[in-house]
């Protein structure tokens, strides 16, 4: 394995390390998910343009206007996407939340036949029902779980915050000659003018006065970690990587949420929703693996 390969790896492992553990640290944010989503859009996208502007690139500003009304809807969609998958953190637990956001995967196998005229494999096929048979189990209706009240809501909450990362997932495949990093200042800027007046006119200012120092330390790592550096590794690490091997390691994500829920939150998760995780996970990235590299 070659040094930038290695190299690239690593990024990209960190990256999906950061992603994984934003759900334990919304749990000591008391502020409200609309003003999270925000707080996170505005941070990550200045971020990223000091990278840019470090880097000496230039926005290519032709690319932008060329694909500025869908960079705009999805950029609105991964605002909405992030205030659902923080409410579903506040309804139940992490690892249910993000084994529901994971399911996006398996929406995009179900809508891309329509949308995107693909075909649909007997290997989706499969794939797709075995995720959602993970999905039941993790919900709790066949272990006595109540699939209503508050962990109902969260797992619709979850499911809710999947629709729209799938979303920005299928049109994304319609954003065309634009480089990753002008796309995703765009879309979290974009997600970040969405949701601000949102915030303001639901939850107004308010909330940020009774913040201590703590928590307003976790909400900058929110923005600058979980959303800045994570994103910088992330695209950092894709063009030494095939499409293949970072769809795989993307898993490190939901798995490190699961654990950290387990061992950190010290929330319970059962033996039918420890079945049901691994059904998901493993059904998605089989749906990835095309058998012909290691």
């Amino acid at each position: 394995m070659g040094q930038d390969r290695k190299s690239a790896i690593i990024k990209l492992s960190l990256a999906m390390l950061i992603f994984g553990s934003i759900g334990v640290f919304r749990r000591y944010i008391p502020l409200s998910s609309a003003w999270m989503a925000c707080v996170r859009g505005v941070i990550g996208t200045v971020f990223l343009v000091c990278v840019v502007a470090a880097s000496k690139k230039r926005i290519d500003k032709k690319a932008i206007r060329k694909n500025l009304v869908l960079l705009l809807i999805s950029g609105a969609a991964i605002g909405v996407n992030w205030i659902l998958l923080f409410e579903a953190y506040r309804y139940t637990t992490v690892a249910i939340a993000t084994l529901c956001y994971y399911m996006a995967p398996v929406i995009v196998i179900l809508l891309a036949p329509v949308l995107l005229k693909e075909k649909m494999t007997a290997k989706k096929s499969v794939c797709a029902a075995v995720a959602i048979a993970g999905m039941l189990l993790v919900s709790g209706i066949f272990d006595g779980g109540a699939v209503v009240g508050g962990s109902g809501t969260g797992i619709l909450f979850g499911l809710g915050a999947a629709m729209f990362y799938a979303s920005v997932m299928l049109m994304n495949q319609f954003i065309k000659d634009i480089s990753a990093y002008d796309k995703t200042i765009m879309q979290l800027g974009g997600a970040a003018l969405v949701v601000l007046p949102y915030s303001v006119f639901t939850s107004g200012v308010q909330e940020f006065t009774a913040l201590t120092v703590p928590q307003i330390l976790l909400l900058l790592a929110v923005g600058i970690v979980h959303t800045g550096i994570a994103y910088w590794l992330y695209f950092g690490s894709m063009d030494k990587l095939s499409g293949q091997t970072v769809a795989v390691y993307s898993y490190i994500d939901p798995a490190f949420a699961v654990v950290l829920s387990v061992l950190v939150l010290r929330e319970e998760t059962g033996a039918l929703g420890m079945i049901g995780a691994v059904l998901i996970l493993g059904s998605t990235l089989f749906s990835e693996w095309t058998g012909k590299k290691k």
